[in-house]
């Protein structure tokens, strides 16, 4: 017998998009594009393929070997100032306009360490470790009589423990900050950097020549600038006690931010990474949600994320939306109902036909909004900036002035010291402490009272807020459902409201929907004994029945019983009950209702008085929520709330809040939702609720940790306290460098007079800060 052997090797191709090498006929997909026929590894690369087939011809399949879903070229990003966002760069960077570290412009879900802050937290804290015992060292011998620690080492020895301290600090601890007081100068744009490297830079200079004067037996300096004992006495201790809190202020900063970014990639983990893609021919794949088109068929299970935008196909489930609307209840979806990525499916199978996918969808226009409300905020920095344009070439003017006079009035040795003078004595050390002491005092007392707040920027506005706008869905209510009312049908004479209760749990003990919950939670705060029902059957958006100690008992609404043939008597006596503002429910035993439940959500106890007070200090309130009009407005009316705002999905919210910003006015919002997220971030002040979502906390400027409204006009009064401190601060700073740069000019004060005042208008910034924490 013979036997044939077909021995011709198998016909392969090139996958164009990521060059693995597929066999043809047995490869996961093909396409034919300008009269060829390419062949592909994964669906995934057929798809890339077909949207920029030109692209990747060109490229000629230059990532061989590798994976489809790691194709493509990684490019680097593109880089924003966070100060002035007009600063683009691709790639990480410095801004050369206010010397700040440039971020990505486009949110990603890296939430690896920023290494900026962790360099700046190393450099903080070897600062400390040398900065702490210098400053220790040089106090102590100043506030004790015949400064013995000097006398103790020697003056030169002491000197040169100072300058080993000291230099650490300086030049390792403060690079950066001379770097970027370079690029200031480089770049003609005097920023808080120029500041620091002149003040740090003329006290080490200074501190320098003292110690070659006192170590070489050197006469540098006139007699003026000498102690009693004959020394001039250094500023290493001020040049890194400067160095310090800087690279703390920076510290700070970059916490805040790095948390402002955790708010935008929680928005981003809301979409499933992945989808379940069903084909045409009826196969399904697993596909990365950048890759879905529209008109995909996706599948969503129980208990999944939606990953697109779009329609029920088949099934029905019930899908929690309060990450979009606000409203705690979940939505029964039915086919031909739109649903939107993000949302949380509940527990029924559900073919989705994708209508936006990506960028486009709702969730992704969240992302974007918070993120461009973010970024359009301008940090209290700002102010500091503004100050130093017209403050440092003025004290470089002074300076030069100085050095020109004396020079004039031929004693170069006095122009050389009182130039150098009054750039130390012109040195920001009260200036850095200012905003910052107050700010830390000011933050501990609003945390020890449960208002966190996340930067000083968010503190400095909500003194000037004029308007408040509140989310209603769990801010000025619970934000969960509850019994509110029972009524009693009096056709069974049996029936009474613990009866009507004690059904009604029954059926909803083993229902996760939040109406059940709430029935049940009723019942067992009353102890009512839950019997055990039996032949349980529910119907997703109508209701449930089973059978309750022998009878047949069914919990619903009106469509419900129209749909079992269940008739109310006396309907039209009922439109009170069903015309209400509440979620009503009937409860039927055998045939009859005996009853009906009313379900709706509880205003907070401290709401009333929280909106009082507001209302007192002239204070416009708003409400903004995605509830019905009828709701809010009964809410609204009973809280004395004037403007309501119903049906808002998050992009409503933001636009009111961009509105009422073009009015002129200073907007607080206070939410709890991820929905609320875009408003929290687009108003002047964001406040968010401790018991709300990551997302909403995150975006906020302002975190309450006790749900409890009063809060509210706590961070308010505490704000403009704060503020005011800062403000009398700053007078304070500048008041002594007003005194203080003259006198060193004409050569009255001496170092030693100089340091004392240094030291004096610190000490009376940060006690005016400590006043805030006795208030």
């Amino acid at each position: 017998m013979a036997i044939s052997l077909d021995l011709a090797p198998e016909r392969t191709a090139i996958d164009p998009v990521c060059g693995m090498t597929v066999t043809v006929g047995r490869c996961a997909g093909e396409h034919t594009h300008a009269g060829t026929t390419y062949h592909f590894c994964a669906e995934s690369c057929r798809r890339k393929f077909i949207a920029k087939p030109n692209q990747y011809l060109a490229s000629g399949g230059t990532q061989r070997g590798m994976r489809s879903a790691e194709c493509g070229v990684q490019k680097p990003g593109r880089y924003m100032c966070p100060m002035d966002p007009e600063v683009e760069s691709y790639g990480p960077g410095i801004c050369p306009k206010c010397g700040m570290a440039l971020e990505p412009a486009s949110p990603t879900l890296d939430d690896r360490p920023d290494p900026e802050l962790l360099d700046m937290t190393r450099r903080f804290r070897v600062g400390v470790l040398f900065g702490l015992p210098l400053f220790a060292l040089v106090m102590l011998d100043m506030l004790l009589a015949n400064m013995p620690i000097s006398h103790a080492m020697g003056h030169s020895r002491f000197l040169i423990l100072q300058a080993l301290l000291a230099s650490p600090v300086v030049f390792w601890c403060g690079r950066p900050f001379f770097h970027r007081f370079g690029a200031s100068l480089r770049n003609r744009s005097p920023n808080m950097f120029t500041l620091i490297g002149l003040g740090v830079g003329a006290a080490m200079l200074f501190s320098f020549v003292s110690l070659v004067d006192v170590a070489g037996g050197l006469s540098l300096f006139p007699d003026s600038f000498r102690n009693p004992m004959g020394h001039v006495e250094p500023y290493f201790e001020s040049a890194a006690v400067i160095v310090v809190l800087v690279l703390l202020g920076q510290v700070l900063e970059l916490r805040a931010r790095n948390r402002t970014g955790a708010a935008i990639r929680e928005l981003l983990k809301l979409t499933p990474a992945t989808a379940q893609v069903v084909l045409p021919n009826g196969k399904e794949i697993e596909l990365a949600v950048e890759l879905l088109q529209v008109n995909d068929t996706v599948r969503v299970r129980p208990g999944e994320r939606i990953p697109v935008d779009g329609v029920v196909n088949e099934g029905t489930s019930s899908i929690d939306e309060s990450m979009l609307t606000g409203e705690p209840m979940p939505v029964t979806k039915l086919a031909g109902d739109p649903v939107s990525a993000g949302t949380l499916n509940g527990n029924g199978a559900l073919l989705v036909r994708a209508t936006k996918v990506g960028t486009n969808t709702l969730v992704a226009k969240i992302v974007e909004l918070v993120g461009q409300a973010q970024r359009s905020r301008m940090p209290i920095q700002k102010l500091v900036d503004r100050v130093s344009a017209w403050f440092v070439p003025a004290v470089v003017l002074v300076a030069f002035a100085t050095f020109v006079g004396w020079i004039f009035l031929g004693q170069p040795a006095t122009a050389v010291i009182c130039s150098v003078a009054v750039l130390v004595i012109a040195c920001p050390c009260a200036l850095g402490l200012a905003t910052p002491m107050a700010v830390v005092v000011g933050t501990g007392r609003g945390a020890r009272r449960g208002i966190l707040v996340r930067d000083a920027e968010a503190l400095e506005q909500l003194a000037n807020v004029d308007t408040v706008v509140f989310d209603k869905t769990g801010t000025l209510t619970e934000g969960k459902p509850e019994v509110t009312a029972i009524i009693v049908s009096q056709v069974n004479p049996e029936a009474d409201e613990t009866a009507v209760l004690r059904w009604a749990a029954a059926l909803e003990r083993g229902s996760a929907h939040p109406l059940a919950r709430a029935v049940v939670r009723e019942a067992e705060s009353r102890e009512i004994v839950i019997p055990t029902a039996t032949d349980i059957q529910s119907e997703p958006g109508l209701g449930i029945r089973g059978t309750v100690d022998g009878r047949a008992v069914l919990v619903g609404n009106e469509a419900f019983l129209h749909k079992q043939n269940i008739h109310l008597i006396g309907r039209p006596h009922l439109d009170w009950l069903f015309d209400s503002t509440e979620t009503v429910i009937a409860v039927s035993v055998d045939g009859t209702v005996v009853g009906f439940l009313k379900l709706g959500d509880r205003v907070r106890t401290d709401t009333k008085a929280a909106i009082a007070r507001l209302t007192a200090d002239d204070v416009r309130r708003v409400m903004l929520t995605g509830d019905a009009q009828p709701v809010a407005e009964r809410i609204a009316k009973e809280l004395a709330i004037p403007e309501v705002h119903a049906h808002a999905l998050p992009a409503t919210k933001h636009d009111v809040i961009e509105k009422l910003k073009a009015e002129g006015r200073t907007v607080a919002m206070v939410g709890d939702g991820i929905n609320d997220a875009p408003a929290l971030a687009a108003a002047h002040v964001g406040i968010a609720m401790g018991t709300g979502t990551d997302v909403a906390i995150t975006a906020a400027g302002v975190t309450l940790v006790r749900p409890d409204l009063r809060l509210v006009v706590e961070a308010r009064e505490l704000s403009r306290a704060t503020v005011r401190t800062i403000r009398q601060n700053l007078f304070l700073a500048f008041a002594y460098n007003a005194l203080a740069v003259p006198l060193a000019a004409f050569g009255i004060a001496t170092p030693m007079m100089a340091a004392a005042a240094m030291s004096l208008s610190s000490v009376s910034v940060i006690l005016n800060s400590l006043r805030l924490a006795r208030r």
